[in-house]
Formats: structure tokens, sequence, C-alpha cells
């Protein structure tokens, strides 16, 4: 595990036998065609009830299964069960329900994220696909140095950092960041407490971490933007270190939370700063990491339109 340091700032019942869902396979067309548009009938929700899975809840998608009561199960949770039917208790064998496979073919369903704002309606079989690159699915926590499983939206989440992290949070564009640590050469895998920063009435993270690159000690501070990857490009910033008459000069695009802050570094996308140069940044005898870290956020759209030479 890394070490979190602080830093400073300064200014239903699923029982459906096959004879069942043979009965309600006429209806398929009648499903297809009203999920054509927005409409979400009963029947339509009947149909996907049969299509979710009695241990984990989730769509099945083929290979479906069946025990020889017509009892349906996804085949992640098969593999995870004694053979047993979860709702029967038989033995389960390696049944196909062939009928349910066939009707789900012919759904269409809107993706799960709809209260979100997703407004698309997909084939059964592309639903799955989409979710998982939909622009309005759940963002994950972009905390670093703990495992969090808190998902949510952009305002849902910069609560959470406020609340249960208790992370800094500050107004501005430009910024000046001092990051300071006693017995620096001690520290070989450390990760400093997050920085968020409000501009342009949107969130940055600042990260800052020790770490090991080709077992050569170094620290590496990079931001990431609280939206998507659209979004970010949208945006640039730099970050600048230096002293005793040296500086080093970091600009690029923030990545988006999308790409886990542990991504982001090991594509060394950020100001990395060898610790033999930012021991020597930080005067005295090398025994105390004293790092201030400047940096400044801009939207592209200013630099094309000249608002910044």
């Amino acid at each position: 595990m890394s070490n979190m340091l602080g830093s400073q700032i300064s200014f239903t019942d699923y029982e459906t036998t096959s004879s069942e869902l043979l009965s309600r396979r006429s209806n398929c067309g009648k499903v297809a065609t009203s999920l054509g548009g927005s409409a979400w009938s009963p029947l339509n929700e009947d149909v996907h009830d049969l299509l979710e899975c009695p241990v984990c809840m989730n769509l099945m998608y083929p290979p479906i299964y069946q025990c020889p009561n017509g009892h349906t199960l996804c085949s992640s949770c098969k593999t995870k069960l004694e053979n047993l039917c979860p709702t029967c208790r038989h033995e389960l064998g390696d049944i196909r329900c062939l009928v349910l496979e066939k009707v789900a073919e012919s759904l269409e369903l809107p993706c799960r994220f709809q209260l979100l704002g997703c407004r698309g309606i997909f084939p059964y079989y592309s639903k799955l696909k989409h979710e998982k690159n939909c622009k309005h699915r759940p963002y994950a926590c972009p905390y670093a140095g703990a495992d969090c499983s808190v998902t949510g939206d952009i305002p849902r989440l910069v609560m959470h950092l406020r609340d249960d992290h208790n992370v800094d949070m500050h107004d501005g564009c430009t910024f000046n960041h001092r990051y300071v640590k006693s017995n620096p050469r001690d520290v070989e895998n450390a990760t400093w407490m997050l920085t968020i920063f409000n501009c342009f009435g949107r969130q940055f993270c600042l990260h800052f971490e020790a770490f090991l690159l080709e077992m050569a000690p170094v620290y590496m501070a990079f931001l990431r933007f609280m939206g998507n990857e659209d979004e970010a490009r949208q945006f640039s910033y730099s970050l600048e270190v230096g002293g005793n008459g040296r500086r080093l000069i970091w600009q690029g695009i923030p990545r988006s939370i999308r790409d886990s802050h542990r991504k982001v570094r090991d594509s060394q996308d950020g100001l990395i700063i060898p610790r033999i140069l930012a021991l020597s940044f930080s005067g005295g005898n090398g025994q105390e990491l004293k790092l201030k870290v400047a940096g400044r956020i801009w939207k592209n759209s200013d630099i094309e339109a000249g608002y910044f030479s």
C-alpha cells in the first residue's frame, strides 16, 4: 500500500418453463416494434424480467442455461454454482434455453443509464457493448491512495470527495502548491492528498506521488479532468517546478477521470521529476523535500481566440 501524504496550498418470481416461453414467443414482434420508439409496455417489462438472471439480477446473454424444469440462469452464475439450479435445486446439466436466446434477438432496449441522460435504444445483443462505453455511465471516484468503490455523476463525486475523503478544494485556474516530506529518501511509493480546483465551472484533480520508474525514484504531478474525454480536450494546463536557478515545465491536456490515476501515471503523462533533481530544487542538504509546483489551466478556445500570448 502506498503512503498517503498531506500537502499545503499557498495563496418477482423467475420460474418460467420452456413451454411458457414458447407461448410468449408470438409476441416478440410486438416487443421489437413497440421498442423501436420510446414506449415501454408491460409486455416489454415481462420479457425483460425473463432475461434477468435470478442469481446476479443482470441481463443474460448467450449461452443462457436452464434446468430440466425450465429455470434459467446466466453462464457466469452457472460456473459459480455446484451444478444445482438456484430455484428448484435440481441438477443443472448443460441445457441451453434456445427459445429465450431467440426472444432476446428480437428485442430493442433502452440503455441502463437512461435516467442519467442516455436516450439511445439498442438491439439486445448490442446493448451491453454500448453500455461499456456510454458517455452517460457513472464515473468512478478519482481519489488515489485508497480503494474506493463509489461511482456517480460529477456533482455527486465532488460532494463525496469533499465529505468522505476530505480533499482540499480551491477556486481558480492558477495555483502554487507545496509538497513537503522529511526523509524523502525513505519514500519509494507515496501518494499525496488529492486537490480539486474549480476552474471555468468545472473540476480538475491535481495528483502528486512518488514511485520507482525503471528502478529510479521519481516524483510525478499531473492533472485529471472530472468529465469525459471530449470535454477534457477542450482544456490545457501547465505545471512548473524549480529552484536554485533551474526549472522544469510541463504542458499538456488533462486526462479524463475515465482513465484511472494509475493508468495516467504508468503512461508518464505529466510532469516527472527525478528525485535527485527534486532534492536539488528543495535546497538545503537534501534531507527534506520542499517542492513548490505552480500551475495554470486554460481553455484551448481562448488560445485560438488570441486571449493568451
